[in-house]
């Protein structure tokens, strides 16, 4: 496992296990929406959006975080592992209202300076929230990647899929542990930590970051 695509519905908590994946094997944490939403909640073209994530994944190693369909063969074409974050629907439901209702309320700053709006929870258009995309969504992505874990075409993927926090705990512990985390690369060179989404539907706020399943 060095090569992984961690993927899920948002609010599954997708961020919060790359982030801990990557730490313990050693490797870059790359974020799509980090890449993807531009300030101002701007997309990046898909040209560039693609080029990107090339770039970003032609080391030996790293953990990729979203769903982006733009990207995904890229990205499964050069994984080992795909860890598919499968929480049940109200665990979804319960986070990712928290956790939006904490980023209106503080103002938080995420990706390129964009912010949640308070619209997020009084709309119920999934295209302009992300609340109502992970509640009209989550039946979509489970089927999704039920299918892929059975496509010929991804054989020479490792599907693991985690559903509670027990299933987490032995997936973080097959992982390498290491001394220190790795630096996590931002596109451009800088290195931080980021915060993935499908392109063509998403709503502005992106994919939550999510507690531990």
């Amino acid at each position: 496992m060095r090569r992984v695509s961690v993927v899920g519905n948002a609010g599954s908590g997708k961020s919060t296990v790359a982030r801990a994946l990557a730490a313990r094997l050693g490797v870059p944490w790359v974020e799509l929406d980090a890449i993807y939403h531009q300030a101002g909640w701007r997309p990046l073209a898909p040209e560039e959006f693609r080029a990107r994530v090339t770039a970003a994944i032609a080391t030996d190693g790293w953990v990729v975080d979203g769903n982006y369909s733009a990207v995904r063969e890229l990205v499964w074409a050069r994984a080992d592992t795909v860890v598919w974050l499968d929480p049940p629907r109200r665990t979804v439901m319960r986070r990712i209202i928290w956790r939006t209702l904490k980023r209106a309320a503080f103002g938080t700053r995420l990706w390129n300076d964009n912010r949640e709006g308070w619209r997020n929870l009084f709309t119920t258009d999934p295209e302009s929230s992300v609340v109502a995309w992970a509640w009209h969504q989550h039946a979509t992505y489970r089927q999704r990647y039920a299918t892929a874990t059975g496509t010929a075409g991804w054989a020479h993927l490792r599907f693991i899929r985690i559903r509670s926090r027990s299933d987490l705990r032995h997936l973080l512990l097959r992982a390498a542990p290491v001394t220190a985390p790795p630096a996590h690369p931002r596109p451009g060179g800088r290195y931080t930590s980021g915060r993935g989404t499908d392109q063509g539907g998403c709503p502005p706020g992106g994919d939550p970051q999510g507690d531990l399943p």
